[in-house]
C-alpha cells in the first residue's frame, strides 16, 4: 500500500480542524493511533492527519510518520479485524471530522476494497456496500453537497467502482438496471450516477490489462455489453428531455468512453448521431463535448471490428459514415441541416481566430482538427463518395483543415501535419505513375503524372497548391542547419538539439516531397515566387529565407535531373546575389548558412557538374574562415557532406584541370584550416578520410594518406622526440597534452572515414601510442600514490588531462577495430601489443583511475574477432571482471558508464567465446553471478542486458555437453532470482525477457531435457522426479512470499506455468495474470471456474471431432468403432 497520499491543494484541511490539535501535536500523543487495543480516537487521527498541513517541520514529519505506519499496519492485519477497529464510517460521519481525515479514512477503505476484499467476510462485504451505497446517494442528491464537496464525491465513485468490480455481476446482477432506475428520480443523482458508469468503463476496458486477469477482464466486458441497452436508454432520455447543462455534458463525456466498444447498432441504428449534430453540436457550450463523439464515431475502423464485414452489410455502414460526414461537415461549413449561417465561415482566418479566442474556442479548432483528421484517415473513401454529388463539401472541409494547420500552436498544427502525410502519401502511391526507385528505397523516384490528371487528383488540386504555400512557409528546421536566430532576435550558433523539429522536419519534408511529385511545377513556381520576394526585398527577413531555403533543401531527389539542374542554378544564382547585396555580418550569416544547406541536399547535381562543385567547396573554404558563430561549424559539416556523397570526384583527374583535387587541397591544406577550431579540424579530416578512401589505386592512397597526415605526424613526432629528451617531463605539460588528444582525435576521425586503409597510418604510431599510454598510466598511478587525498587528485587538471589523452587513445582502437577487415592482422600484430599496456593498467589502477572505455575496446575486440578471442578470454576475465565487480556491486548507482560496458563486454564472451567459460568453474561462477546482479539492477539498459545474456547462455548451455551439470548448479538459484525480478515492479520493463527466460527453464524440466537430478542428494528431499521437485520448491517459495494467495491459486498458476511453457503468448499472458493476483487477498478462481471448465470441455469435443474426421489420426484403443457398439 502506497503512503499516505494527500488530497488536491485547493481541499483545504484548515476549515473544520479540531482546536484540540495544537495541543496533540505537542503532547506527541498520536503514537496512541497505533495501539490496535484501544478503540480509534476519531478526534486524535483528525488532529494528526492536520498537523501534517501545519506546525513546524519535526512535528509534521512525525505525524506523516505515524499515519504511514498506520496504514502500513492495516495493511498487514487481517482485513475484516482491521476495518472493524479502524472505522471508516465513523469517521465519515462525525461532523466535526476534516475533509481531509475523510479522504485519508476512504483512502483506506478503498485499499482493503481493492486488494483484500475477498478475505473480508460476506456479512461485512454487504454492509460496507450497502454504506457506501447510501453515502453516495446522499451525498449525490443534493446539488449544493455535489458541488461543494467534489473532491470527496469523487474519491466517493472510486471506490462505489472498486466495489462493483468485485462483486458485479455473480454477487451483484442487478447493479446497471439499479443504477439506471435511481436516475430517474433526481438530475443531480443522475449526473453523478454517469459519472460512475464512465468510471467503470474506463476501469473495465481501458485499465484492466495491469489491475485485473483476463479471465475477469472478459467477464466484465461481457457483462458490461450485456446490459448496455439499459444504459443507452438513460443516455437517450436525458438527451431528449433534460434541460441541465451539467448533467448534458457529463452525459456526452460519458457516452465517449462507451463509443469505441459498444455495439455499432447503437451508433448507427438510432438517432444518436442526428442528436448530437442537430440538438447540440450547435451549441457553444456542448459543441466540444459533442464534437468529441462524433470524432471517436468517426475513427472507428469497421473492418478491424469486424473482420468479416463485407457485402451489403460493410456498404450499408459506409452509407452510415457518408451521411455521418455530410452532417457534420454541412454544419460546420455551411448550417445546421444546410440551413446558413455555417458554424465556421470559409474565410475565418483560423489562426487568428486561434490567438484572439478563449481557451473554448482554441480547443474547439483543437477538436475540429481531430475530427476531420480522424475522419479523413478512417473513411476518406467515404468522404470521397460525397463529392460526386457535392465536390465543395469535400474541398470546403479540406480547406478548413488547411486553414487550421496555419494555427501557430505545435500541438494543432502536429494533428493536421500528420493527416497531411497520410494523403500525400496515399495520392502518390494510387495516382502516380512511377518506377521503383534504382539508387534507394528512402528517395522518391520522379512521378510522371498521366497526361490528364485523374479525377481525384482534379478534385483535390485546390487543396493541394494551398498545402503547398503552408509546408514552404512553416518548414521546420533541418538538423543541419547550426546558424539560429535566439529570443533577443540575434543570429547565433546552436547550442542545443531541438529533438522535436527534427522529427517535425522529416514528417515535412516527406509531406512536400510527395507533393512534388503530384505537381512539380506548382511546387517549383511557389518556391521561385517566394525567393524573387526574398531578392527584392518586398518579404524579406531571416525567418522567411530560412523556411524557403529549409523547403527548397528537402525536396531533393523529388524531380528529374534536367529540371533539378535547371530549378537549383536559379536558386544558389539567387542566394549568391543575395549573399553579395545584403550588408552586416548577421544577415550575410544566415545566407551563407542557407547557401551551405542547400548545395549540401543535392549530392546528384554536384556531382554531375564539376565545375560548380569546385565552385561550391571553394565558398566552403571561405566561409571556414568567417568568424562568425556557426558559419565555420556549418562550413565543415557542409565539405564533409559533399566529401562522403562527390568522393571520388576530388581524387580523379578533371577535365581542364591541371591535378586532381585533393592533391591541389594539399598543397594549401594548413592554409585553408588556419582559423578553424580543433573540433572543426577533426570535421575537417574526416571529410579528407572520405576523399582518400575513393581512391582505389592502393599504392597513391597510401601516397595521399601520408600527405594529408603530414603535419599531425610532424607534431606527433615533435611531441615524442621533446618527451625523449626530458625524459617524459614534457608529456605533463598542458599544452602537450591538448596537442596530443587533437592528434590522436584527428587519427580518429581519418580512421572512422578511411576504414582498413588507415593500417598504414596506425603502423605509424601504434607503438610509440601505447608508450604514451603507459607513461600516462604510470604517471597517474605515482601522482595518487604520493597523495594523502586520492579522490581530489583525481579531479586535478592534471590527471584529468592525462586521462583524456588516454581515452582518446582507446577511442582511436575501438574505431580502427570496427572497421578493420583483416582479423589475422589484428590478432597478431595489435592484440599482444596492448594486453600489458591497457590489461595491466586497469587491473593496477584504483577503481576511480579505471577508464571504461578499456571495457568497450575489449568488447569491440570480441564482437569482431569472434571465436579467435577465445584463448585470450581467461586474461580478460582475471583482468577486467573481479575488479570491475569490486567497483559495482557496492550498490546500483556508482560507476554507471562501468556498469553499462561491463555487461556488454559479458554478453559479446558468451555469444562468441562461450567455450572459454568452461575453462574454469570459478569464471563461470562469477559470470553467472555478474549476471544475476545484473538483471537485479534497476537501470533499465543494465537490467536488460543482463536479461538478454542469461537467455543466450541459456540456450549455449542447452547446446553444450555440460547442461546437466550446469543445471544441477544453477537451475535452482537462477529460477528464484528471476521470480524475484519478476514480481518486483521495479523491473517490470524487463517482463518479456523474464517470461522467456522462465519459459525456457520450465521447458528445460518439462520436456525432460534435465537427465540430472536437481533436487538434494542428501536424503532431505523424498522426490523423484525433476517435475516434482520444481513444483513442490515453486509451492513453497510463492506460498510463503505471498501468504494473500490460497494453496488452490498457487496449484493452478505453477500448473499454468508448466502448461503454457511450449506457447511463448499463452506464458506471457498467464503470468500477467499471476502477477494481477499477487495484488489481491483471497481467491477469485472460483467466480469462473464453471464458465473456464465449459470452455476447455468445448474446446476438447472440437479437437475430438476434427480428429474423428481424419481416419486414423486417433488411437485405435480410444476410438468408439460403430461395430463394437452393442456389445
Amino acid at each position: 500500500l502506497s503512503s499516505f497520499a494527500l488530497p488536491p491543494a485547493h481541499s483545504s484541511p484548515h476549515s473544520s480542524a479540531s482546536p484540540l490539535a495544537p495541543a496533540m501535536a505537542a503532547s506527541g500523543s498520536f503514537d496512541t493511533l497505533l495501539n490496535f487495543t484501544v478503540p480509534l480516537d476519531v478526534q486524535l487521527l483528525d488532529s494528526c492527519v492536520n498537523t501534517v498541513y501545519s506546525g513546524d517541520p519535526a512535528t509534521m514529519a512525525g505525524a506523516q510518520r505515524v499515519l504511514s505506519e498506520l496504514q502500513e499496519r492495516i495493511a498487514g492485519e487481517d482485513a475484516a479485524g482491521a476495518l472493524n477497529w479502524f472505522r471508516v464510517d465513523m469517521i465519515l460521519e462525525t461532523a466535526a471530522t476534516s475533509s481531509t481525515t475523510k479522504f485519508y479514512g476512504l483512502q483506506i477503505l478503498e485499499n482493503a476494497i481493492k486488494f483484500r476484499w475477498k478475505t473480508i467476510p460476506a456479512p461485512q462485504q454487504a454492509g460496507i456496500k450497502g454504506f457506501i451505497v447510501n453515502l453516495v446517494i446522499q451525498k449525490s442528491s443534493s446539488e449544493e453537497t455535489i458541488r461543494s464537496e467534489k473532491v470527496f464525491m469523487t474519491k466517493l465513485n472510486v471506490i462505489l467502482v472498486q466495489i462493483v468490480k468485485q462483486e458485479w455481476p455473480h454477487n451483484w446482477p442487478s447493479f446497471i438496471s439499479d443504477i439506471v432506475n435511481s436516475s430517474k428520480t433526481n438530475e443531480t443523482l443522475c449526473e453523478n450516477n454517469m459519472a460512475i458508469l464512465k468510471l467503470l468503463s474506463e476501469e473495465v476496458f481501458d485499465f484492466s490489462r495491469d489491475e485485473m486477469t483476463s479471465a475477469k477482464a472478459k467477464k466484465l466486458k461481457q457483462s458490461f455489453n450485456a446490459d448496455f441497452s439499459l444504459i443507452f436508454q438513460l443516455c437517450e432520455y436525458i438527451l431528449g428531455h433534460s434541460s441541465k447543462q451539467s448533467l448534458l455534458v457529463c452525459t456526452f463525456q460519458t457516452l465517449l468512453k462507451f463509443l469505441n466498444w459498444i455495439p455499432l447498432g447503437y451508433i448507427f441504428e438510432t438517432a444518436l448521431v442526428r442528436t448530437l449534430v442537430y440538438n447540440f453540436l450547435p451549441v457553444p457550450a456542448f459543441r466540444n463535448d459533442v464534437l468529441a463523439c462524433l470524432t471517436e464515431v468517426g475513427s472507428l475502423d469497421i473492418g478491424t471490428i469486424y473482420e468479416s464485414l463485407t457485402g451489403e452489410i460493410g456498404a450499408a455502414y459506409d452509407s452510415c459514415f457518408e451521411a455521418l460526414f455530410t452532417e457534420v461537415a454541412t454544419a460546420l461549413c455551411v448550417g445546421v441541416g444546410g440551413s446558413p449561417p455555417p458554424m465556421v465561415p470559409l474565410d475565418t482566418d483560423m489562426a487568428a481566430a486561434y490567438n484572439a479566442g478563449s481557451d473554448d474556442d482554441q480547443t474547439f479548432i483543437r477538436n475540429l482538427a481531430l475530427f476531420l483528421t480522424c475522419f479523413f484517415r478512417q473513411h476518406l473513401a467515404t468522404a470521397e463518395k460525397t463529392a460526386q454529388a457535392n465536390p465543395t463539401l469535400l474541398q470546403s472541409a479540406m480547406s478548413l483543415l488547411v486553414s487550421i494547420s496555419h494555427v501557430e500552436d505545435m500541438e494543432v498544427f502536429k494533428i493536421c501535419l500528420e493527416y497531411w502525410n497520410v494523403l500525400t502519401s496515399d495520392l502518390y502511391h494510387t495516382e502516380c505513375h512511377f518506377q521503383p526507385p534504382p539508387q534507394s528505397a528512402l528517395v522518391l523516384t520522379p512521378a510522371t503524372l498521366a497526361p490528364v490528371a485523374s479525377a481525384r487528383l482534379q478534385l483535390y488540386a485546390p487543396v493541394l497548391s494551398k498545402l503547398r504555400v503552408l509546408m514552404v512557409s512553416r518548414m521546420a528546421k533541418p538538423e543541419e542547419v547550426l546558424i539560429v536566430e535566439d529570443e533577443n532576435g540575434n543570429i547565433v550558433r546552436e547550442t542545443m538539439k531541438d529533438s522535436d523539429a527534427i522529427i517535425m522536419y522529416k514528417t515535412m519534408r516527406e509531406t512536400l516531397v510527395y507533393l512534388t511529385h503530384l505537381n512539380y511545377d506548382d511546387t517549383e513556381n511557389i518556391m521561385l515566387e517566394k525567393l524573387q520576394y526574398q531578392v527584392d526585398g518586398s518579404q524579406w527577413s531571416w525567418h522567411n529565407l530560412n523556411k524557403l531555403c529549409w523547403a527548397v533543401g528537402s525536396i531533393s531527389g523529388a524531380m528529374s535531373e534536367e529540371d533539378e539542374k535547371r530549378f537549383l542554378v536559379t536558386v544558389i544564382k539567387d542566394l549568391l546575389g543575395l549573399c553579395e547585396m545584403k550588408r552586416g555580418k548577421d544577415n550575410k550569416a544566415v545566407v551563407a548558412s542557407n547557401i551551405m544547406y542547400v548545395v549540401g541536399q543535392y549530392p546528384r547535381f554536384l556531382r554531375a557538374h564539376w565545375k560548380f562543385l569546385k565552385t561550391v567547396v571553394n565558398k566552403l573554404f571561405e566561409f571556414m574562415h568567417e568568424l562568425h558563430p556557426g558559419v565555420q561549424d556549418m562550413a565543415v559539416d557542409t565539405f564533409l557532406k559533399i566529401a562522403q556523397k562527390c568522393r571520388r570526384k576530388f581524387v580523379v583527374l578533371q577535365v581542364g584541370e591541371a591535378m586532381p583535387f585533393v592533391d591541389e587541397l594539399c598543397l594549401n591544406l594548413r592554409q585553408t584550416i588556419l582559423d578553424l577550431e580543433p573540433t572543426q579540424m577533426h570535421v575537417f579530416y574526416e571529410a579528407l578520410g572520405y576523399m582518400v578512401s575513393a581512391q582505389a589505386d592502393v599504392e597513391t592512397r597510401d601516397r595521399l594518406l601520408i600527405k594529408l597526415m603530414e603535419w599531425p605526424n610532424q607534431m606527433w613526432e615533435e611531441i615524442l622526440a621533446q618527451a625523449k629528451q626530458t625524459n617524459g617531463e614534457t608529456l605533463v605539460e598542458p599544452s602537450v597534452m591538448k596537442q596530443l588528444q587533437n592528434v590522436i582525435r584527428t587519427n580518429e576521425r581519418i580512421a572512422t572515414a578511411l576504414g582498413h586503409p588507415y593500417t598504414v597510418q596506425l603502423g605509424q604510431i601504434y607503438l610509440p601510442l601505447l608508450d604514451v599510454y603507459k607513461a600516462y598510466s604510470e604517471r597517474i598511478s605515482s601522482t595518487i600514490t604520493a597523495s594523502p587525498n586520492a579522490a581530489m587528485v583525481m579531479h586535478t587538471s592534471g590527471v584529468r588531462a592525462m586521462r583524456a589523452v588516454k581515452k582518446e587513445t582507446l577511442k582511436l582502437l575501438v574505431t580502427y577495430i570496427e572497421r578493420s577487415e583483416d582479423n589475422e592482422l589484428v590478432l597478431n600484430k595489435f592484440v599482444p601489443a596492448l594486453l600489458d599496456p591497457i590489461l595491466g593498467d586497469y587491473v593496477r589502477s584504483i577503481a576511480a583511475a579505471r577508464d571504461p572505455e578499456v571495457l568497450i575496446l575489449f568488447c569491440a575486440l570480441i564482437n569482431k574477432l569472434q571465436g579467435l578471442m577465445t584463448p585470450q578470454v581467461p586474461r580478460v576475465f582475471e583482468a577486467i571482471l573481479k575488479s570491475t565487480l569490486d567497483m559495482i556491486t557496492k550498490n546500483f548507482e556508482d560507476f554507471l558508464e562501468h556498469r553499462l560496458n561491463l555487461f556488454s563486454l559479458l554478453r559479446a564472451i558468451n555469444h562468441h567465446c562461450f567455450p572459454a567459460l568452461l575453462t574454469e568453474q570459478g569464471n563461470f561462477t562469477l559470470m553467472i553471478e555478474s549476471i544475476k546482479w545484473a538483471f537485479k539492477h534497476t537501470e533499465r539498459n543494465v537490467a536488460e542486458t543482463g536479461l538478454h545474456t542469461l537467455l543466450e547462455l541459456l540456450q549455449n548451455v542447452q547446446a553444450s555437453q555440460v547442461m546437466n551439470a550446469f543445471y544441477q548448479a544453477y537451475y535452482v538459484g537462477l529460477l528464484q532470482d528471476v521470480f524475484s525480478v519478476l514480481t518486483d515492479t521495479l523491473h517490470k520493463p524487463g517482463f518479456k525477457l523474464q517470461a522467456m527466460i522462465l519459459a525456457h527453464l520450465f521447458l528445460a524440466v518439462e520436456a525432460a531435457a534435465i537427465t540430472s537430478p536437481l533436487w538434494p542428494q542428501d536424503g532431505t528431499s523424498q522426490c523423484t522426479s525433476n517435475t516434482q521437485y520444481v513444483r513442490e520448491l515453486l509451492m513453497q517459495m510463492l506460498s510463503t512470499s505471498f501468504p494473500n494467495l490460497i494453496a488452490a491459486q498457487v496449484t493452478a498458476a505453477i500448473n499454468g506455468m508448466f502448461e503454457c511453457c511450449k506457447d511463448q503468448a499463452a506464458f506471457k499472458q498467464h503470468l500477467r495474470d499471476f502477477l494481477v493476483q499477487l495484488k489481491e487477498y483471497g481467491d477469485a478462481t472460483e467466480l469462473y471456474a464453471e464458465e473456464r471448465q465449459a470452455e476447455l470441455d468445448s474446446k476438447a469435443d472440437d479437437l475430438r471431432k476434427r480428429q474423428e474426421a481424419v481416419p486414423g489420426l486417433i488411437n485405435p484403443h480410444a476410438r468408439q468403432d460403430l461395430e463394437m457398439s452393442d456389445i
